[in-house]
């Protein structure tokens, strides 16, 4: 069955992926394009709604991103936001132009009674990020909502179906903006809601079946939430057919390799775990630069799966768990890109297939664990805090020794198991420990001790862009502390980092 389908125009906004994300949970289905992608592919897409995101641009600008305006008239539902929202009215005849005050932040904002605005509180506050501003409508529209400084931050077409806001509904800051993004879908564009994630799994597995058949598959199974879901997947729709090499390169946390091969044993697939823990020590003697740290993990990762791989043969499909921002962020037009992918854009060169396949290209990350649950993957894989691929390399400052990453496990594992104990599990985002290459000079059991520094680390956040440090209580760190010096070797002294993202990054490396 197909779903119904909400396209989301890109005109190089910095939330474009956050406008995405928020019409999928509303149950709604939605992929984002190029604003350039032609009227005609539009058309062919028979999307029941379109969004267009804010950008960086002036619409009366040189070279500024524009739209058809036959696009106007297809009869489909249309929300502008931000730039979107000055587009749609500079292209309907109405005028923009620059402000006297920029406004940016959190902003009080008056809504008027409509569609848009059904069940949302007359008296708001919304994110205002902007220069421009709308100053007369076009004909046929009326304004809907209003701030002190921006006249038409809120307007719209009732007939035609035509809405824009000035501000951002999807972020958090706008108080009620996902009611607001819900009204449009619904009572604007008469979405159903057909996006579940247990249909999506039973579709996705025929699909996949009627696609491989009987041919062979790989993939390069690391643990983390992406290719463990894959990996279930696939399991479901070709079963012995999928080969899953699962590189142990020793830098994982305490027991995890253990644990993931624990968690596939009822799957129905081909496991191959390689201890490779002694290969990546031996790489890595005498390293201390994080980003050589991390090229040489990389590199020697394809190695090792490169050998394993050739032992296999040939195979048919090479299987990868790309994900939509993975898409998103290697750039979709004029757009900026973020960031290069590795699995997005060309094919690895190491690995004799025919054909690639990636069964969560369209999925979120929130979208992948939910797909996870359907399929029976158990929450310590489904709910996997983000880890980086290099492991706890980049989580000892310095040299990596195989003593020293051993006593970082103890330690973070100590960690970890105080945090769940006090519940905290769900309301940090991420928690770690850290072993620095500082030592100090301590006592323990009347005896001088001259021994490593351990920070702890944990922080909130909704998107990992921005995050602030997590307030864990004194007597869940005073508990950790404590462990910590008495259960753990070559550890005389642990701090608590108390630093936000910006200035800080999330990793110490």
């Amino acid at each position: 069955m197909k779903n119904e389908y909400v396209l989301v125009l890109d005109f190089g906004g910095q939330y474009n992926q956050l406008i995405a994300r928020r019409v999928r949970e509303c149950n709604v289905y939605c992929e984002v394009k190029p604003y350039h992608i032609r009227l005609e592919e539009i058309k062919a897409l028979d999307p029941k709604a379109i969004i267009f995101t804010g950008g960086p641009n002036s619409v009366y600008g040189e070279g500024a991103p524009r739209v058809e305006k036959e696009l106007f008239e297809l009869g489909v539902p249309i929300l502008g936001i931000c730039y979107g929202a000055q587009l749609m009215a500079y292209t309907l005849g109405g005028t923009v132009k620059s402000a006297r005050d920029r406004e940016y932040g959190k902003t009080e904002i008056s809504y008027r009674p409509c569609p848009l605005f059904e069940g949302v509180e007359q008296q708001n506050i919304c994110w205002m990020s902007h220069t421009d501003y709308v100053a007369s409508l076009p004909e046929g529209f009326e304004n809907y909502g209003y701030t002190q400084t921006c006249p038409n931050a809120a307007f719209g077409d009732f007939e035609k179906k035509l809405y824009a806001v000035q501000f951002h509904p999807e972020v958090m800051h706008t108080r009620q903006g996902t009611e607001i993004l819900k009204n449009f879908l619904y009572r604007v564009a008469g979405c159903a809601g057909d996006w579940q994630m247990e249909a999506y799994a039973e579709t996705a597995v025929k699909e996949l079946r009627e696609k491989i058949g009987g041919k062979k598959v790989l993939l390069a199974l690391s643990g983390g939430v992406d290719s463990s879901v894959a990996a279930a997947l696939l399991s479901r729709a070709v079963g012995k057919n999928l080969t899953c090499i699962f590189v142990d390169h020793g830098l994982m946390r305490k027991n995890e390799g253990d644990e993931v091969e624990a968690a596939f044993k009822d799957f129905d697939f081909n496991l191959v775990r390689v201890n490779a823990g002694e290969i990546f020590f031996g790489k890595l003697k005498g390293v201390v630069e994080p980003e050589r740290k991390r090229k040489i993990i990389g590199e020697e990762f394809i190695r090792v799966f490169e050998r394993e791989a050739k032992k296999i043969g040939a195979v048919d499909y090479l299987a990868q768990g790309t994900i939509y921002p993975d898409v998103i962020e290697s750039g979709t037009g004029d757009a900026a890109t973020i960031k290069s992918h590795h699995n997005v854009g060309g094919l690895p060169d190491y690995v004799d297939f025919k054909e690639i396949v990636e069964p969560l290209r369209s999925l979120f990350k929130d979208e992948v664990r939910a797909l996870g649950k359907a399929l029976g993957l158990p929450d310590h894989l489904v709910l996997r805090q983000p880890f980086p691929g290099p492991g706890l390399a980049v989580r000892i400052i310095g040299e990596i020794t195989p003593e020293k990453t051993a006593i970082l496990q103890d330690a973070d594992a100590i960690f970890r198991e105080e945090i769940a104990k006090g519940g905290l599990e769900g309301s940090i985002s991420q928690y770690f420990a850290v072993l620095t290459d500082m030592r100090s000079v301590g006592v323990m059991g009347d005896a001088r001790t001259y021994d490593y520094t351990l920070a702890l680390r944990g922080v909130v956040t909704g998107d990992f862009m921005t995050a602030e440090w997590a307030r864990i209580p004194y007597e869940i760190l005073e508990k950790v502390s404590s462990r910590v010096v008495n259960e753990v070797g070559h550890i005389n002294r642990v701090v608590y980092d108390i630093t936000s993202k910006p200035p800080a990054t999330i990793e110490w490396e």
